[in-house]
């Protein structure tokens, strides 16, 4: 009866981390697109333009991907051994930092704007409108950053509720002054793409701004309003001085990630480029299928935030077991959830792709690939919540490792064998993918299960 309970109870911590994180990545996935829709009715010139920019924004953030990566160990870490003053180190010191790298990125990406959409593919109706969004993107790339650090924290210690409220109200800013600045409603200047990229800044301003108010401590947080109860924005002559060591902590854990960012934006791009030779119909129902995976990648990455958080405390504890049991918790029920999405996708597979496209050639390949898609779930989710756990204790190099050799190695040489050779097209192209999944999952079990993730030090 007391296992049972213990484990009832551990279950319950996991959703109250996973379920708002859940949300709050669905809402972060959501800016690009609500900018997309509602650009739509400028014309076709302006989707492009918006998702030109995508990409490059993407590689910019990749950065602080990486370094939250460290951010989140250290901090669960320090939760667990209730080290309140290293956490109060961590987090100033990595704000500035990422103020620091952020207003440093923004000059090359400001100057580079129109560089960038022209790589990225930019014709002469979309240089500009693509440009000028980019460049107004680039000139609030600290507030665009600051939020992402500020959740990396409160995900160390469970809090994701806070991160899902600012993103939400980050959401709900951008789509009215999209709505203001891109028609020029209630006497509002009309914009267009411009106006959609300026919507998008003041949604994230308003996110850094509730994100700082939820770190200032308690003596902000009267008449029941309550922000972290753990992770704090003290400023003093400790946490201001620059902590050369903790520095290197957080970049020893992060830079693995950093290399695993960097793996992933160059077989992806690898991958691209195999299937755009297949006809632009082929590519259509591709990016379709595509679109549908990435939104399925939530429930794992949230289910990972929770492992990477409890499995951190715990081991700040020094409770290994009950690391394990946090990750095992955590994958248990991730797993089911993936297989129901699974089952469903399968099921409602016509539908899914019909929402995105009328051509029936389009919609017919389409299906056929998201029964592999369908497949993917279990091993997908299961990857992202083990190397959660194992990030969370840490450990970032094997995550890294395995997506390298997935990503860069065995999924490009099998798309392509399977294409050039075989001849199997599109179909041929997401066996390349299943394979690379179900391996880097085989993988990231086995390191899982020998425990040297248990021991590693931050």
């Amino acid at each position: 009866m007391a296992a049972s309970m213990k484990i009832s109870i551990l279950e319950r911590r996991v959703l109250a981390i996973a379920a708002p994180a859940v949300v709050e990545l669905l809402l972060t996935s959501l800016t690009s697109l609500v900018d997309t829709i509602m650009v739509g009715k400028l014309g076709a010139y302006a989707i492009s333009a918006v998702g030109l920019t995508t990409q490059p924004k993407f590689i910019l953030l990749s950065v602080f991907v990486a370094l939250n990566v460290g951010t989140t160990a250290l901090v669960a870490r320090f939760r667990g051994q209730n080290n309140k003053s290293d956490a109060d180190i961590v987090t100033v010191q990595s704000l500035f930092l990422t103020i620091g790298v952020a207003g440093i990125l923004s000059v090359p990406g400001f100057l580079c704007a129109r560089s960038a959409v022209l790589f990225m593919g930019a014709g002469p109706d979309t240089v500009d409108a693509a440009a000028g969004y980019f460049r107004i993107i680039m000139l609030g790339f600290v507030p665009t950053a600051l939020p992402l650090t500020i959740s990396a924290l409160l995900r160390g210690v469970g809090e994701t509720r806070l991160s899902m409220q600012y993103s939400a109200a980050a959401n709900i800013v951008n789509v009215i002054f999209n709505y203001l600045l891109i028609y020029g409603h209630f006497g509002f200047p009309r914009l267009g793409v411009e106006g959609a990229a300026i919507a998008t800044v003041i949604g994230n301003c308003v996110a850094s701004g509730i994100a700082l108010w939820a770190i200032l401590g308690p003596r902000f947080h009267r008449n029941g309003k309550r922000g972290s109860e753990f992770v704090e924005l003290k400023l003093n002559r400790w946490t201001l001085t620059p902590d050369f060591p903790m520095l290197w902590r957080l970049l020893r854990v992060g830079l693995p990630s950093a290399a695993e960012q960097a793996a992933l934006r160059v077989g992806l791009l690898m991958y691209t480029i195999t299937i755009t030779g297949l006809g632009t119909a082929v590519f259509a129902a591709h990016q379709i299928v595509l679109t549908i995976l990435n939104l399925s990648f939530v429930t794992g990455q949230a289910f990972g935030i929770a492992a990477a958080s409890l499995a951190g405390q715990a081991l700040g504890r020094e409770d290994p077991e009950g690391a394990k049991a946090a990750a095992a918790a955590s994958r248990r029920i991730g797993s089911v959830i993936a297989t129901v999405m699974g089952i469903l996708m399968f099921l409602f597979r016509r539908q899914l792709v019909s929402l995105f496209t009328d051509d029936q050639a389009i919609i017919a390949l389409g299906v056929s690939i998201m029964i592999l898609t369908a497949l993917i779930q279990p091993f997908q989710s299961s990857f992202q919540i083990y190397a959660g756990a194992l990030r969370g204790a840490g450990d970032s190099l094997y995550p890294a490792i395995s997506l390298a050799v997935g990503i860069l190695i065995i999924r490009p040489v099998l798309s392509y064998v399977s294409i050039t050779v075989f001849g199997w097209g599109l179909f041929g192209a997401w066996c390349a993918l299943f394979v690379d999944q179900t391996v880097r999952f085989g993988m990231i079990r086995h390191r899982f299960n020998t425990g040297k993730w248990l021991v590693k030090k931050v």
